[in-house]
């Protein structure tokens, strides 16, 4: 059997292993592990308008965007409506 110096060793070892461990795989993980412009920059995100001229402009840009969605689908729907209207009234 060994002796106390094999027991301080093996001590130091049971410590020392996981801590250089860690340290060896924890530093500069932001470098290691990072996505190259994974976040949006300020430019790129949504801005909260706060002024009164700005809000209603918002607002406009939303109705002209349903609206123009909504002429879309119903075009759309009137297209479907008339080619199942002619493949009913033909078909017998």
């Amino acid at each position: 059997m060994g002796g106390p110096n094999l027991e301080v060793f093996k001590f130091g070892m049971y410590i020392m292993f996981p801590i250089a461990i860690m340290y060896y795989y924890g530093k500069n993980l932001d470098n290691r592990f990072s996505v190259p412009d994974f976040w949006p920059k300020p430019e790129q995100t949504n801005r909260i308008p706060f002024e009164k001229e700005e809000i209603h402009s918002e607002l406009e840009r939303l109705r002209q965007r349903r609206l123009f969605l909504r002429e879309k689908r119903l075009e759309q729907d009137r297209a479907l409506g008339r080619r199942s209207e002619g493949e009913n009234g033909s078909g017998s």
